[in-house]
């Protein structure tokens, strides 16, 4: 059974950093992955994706401050993310990315950026 676990959330003052890490069991992990967020009151929402072989992408908002990368060998993806502001605050999940599966979604790690 496929399964997603996000950390690394936390609550940390704006301009801050954070890295998230997502460990992928099974053969997920072959996929292209990305990184969504979904802050109170809003949909859920796409941050940044890669796929198997490294390529990048990111939402506007986020471009510049955010880095996506991933580790085939540990079967995990991170999101390093840097120079934080209070829109950043949102629970932040990782899937497949241009298509992610509503049956791979997990718990998610909540990221809180205070003033």
């Amino acid at each position: 059974q496929v399964q997603l676990v996000e950390s690394g959330g936390g609550l940390v003052q704006t301009g801050g950093s954070l890295r998230l890490s997502c460990a992928a069991s099974g053969s997920i992990f072959s996929r292209d992955m990305g990184w969504y967020r979904q802050a109170p009151g809003n949909q859920r929402e796409w941050v940044a994706g890669i796929s198997r072989i490294g390529i990048t992408n990111y939402a506007a908002s986020v471009t510049g401050r955010f880095t996506i990368s991933r580790d085939n060998a540990k079967s995990t993806v991170y999101l390093q993310m840097d120079s934080l502001k209070l829109e950043d605050t949102a629970v932040y999940y990782c899937n497949t990315w241009l298509g992610p599966r509503n049956d791979y979604w997990g718990q998610g790690t909540q990221v809180t950026v205070s003033s």
